[in-house]
C-alpha cells in the first residue's frame, strides 16, 4: 500500500483528477477483463524492455488489445533490438514488481533513465487505466495528466504507431 500512497500523494500534489478501482491482484489484461475493470477504463498494456546492450530501458504503453511488434518499435525509436527486461531491472529502474508495470512507475525513476514510449492512439484519451505501482488497484486518469506527470518527473517521452 506504500507504493500506492506515493502515487496518490504525487497525483494530489499536482492537482490531477483520478478515480481508483480497487481489486484483487491482476497479472494480465484477461484478469482485468474478468473483473470488469476494462468496462470502466481504457486499460493500458505496459511493457518494460531494454535495448540489445541493456544500456537503455523503455516502458512501452499501448492499448490493451494491440500487439507490440518490438522490431517495428525499435525501428521507430531508433534503438537496437528490444527484448523484455528482467524483473531485477524492473525493480532497479522503476521500483516495480512483475505484474505491476505502469507508467506511474516513473516516480521511482530518480535518475530519469527510462524512456516512456506511447502508442499515438492513446493521446487525448480521457479515462486511461493504469496501476498505481501496485497490481491490486487501477487508477483512471486522462492521458494528458499522465503525460504531464511523466514530463514533470523528467523522463523522455516518444510516440510510435502500433
Amino acid at each position: 500500500m506504500e507504493a500506492q500512497k506515493k502515487v496518490y500523494d504525487k497525483l494530489n500534489s499536482m492537482g490531477i483528477k483520478y478515480d481508483i478501482i480497487e481489486h484483487p491482484a491482476v497479472y494480465t489484461i484477461e484478469d482485468m477483463e474478468n473483473l470488469g475493470i476494462t468496462d470502466k477504463a481504457e486499460v493500458c498494456k505496459n511493457l518494460f524492455v531494454r535495448d540489445a546492450k541493456g544500456k537503455k530501458h523503455y516502458l512501452i504503453v499501448l492499448q490493451k488489445d494491440k500487439r507490440a511488434n518490438l522490431a517495428n518499435i525499435a525501428e521507430q525509436i531508433g534503438s537496437t533490438k528490444l527484448s523484455f527486461a528482467s524483473e531485477k531491472r524492473l525493480s532497479k529502474y522503476l521500483g516495480l514488481d512483475k505484474g505491476a508495470v505502469t507508467p506511474l512507475g516513473v516516480i521511482n525513476d530518480v535518475n530519469k533513465e527510462v524512456e516512456v514510449v506511447f502508442d499515438k492512439d492513446l493521446i487525448d484519451k480521457e479515462n486511461l487505466g493504469v496501476h498505481p505501482n501496485d497490481n491490486r488497484a487501477t487508477v483512471v486518469m486522462s492521458y494528458n495528466d499522465l503525460e504531464r506527470l511523466i514530463k514533470e518527473n523528467g523522463n523522455k517521452i516518444t510516440f510510435v504507431n502500433i
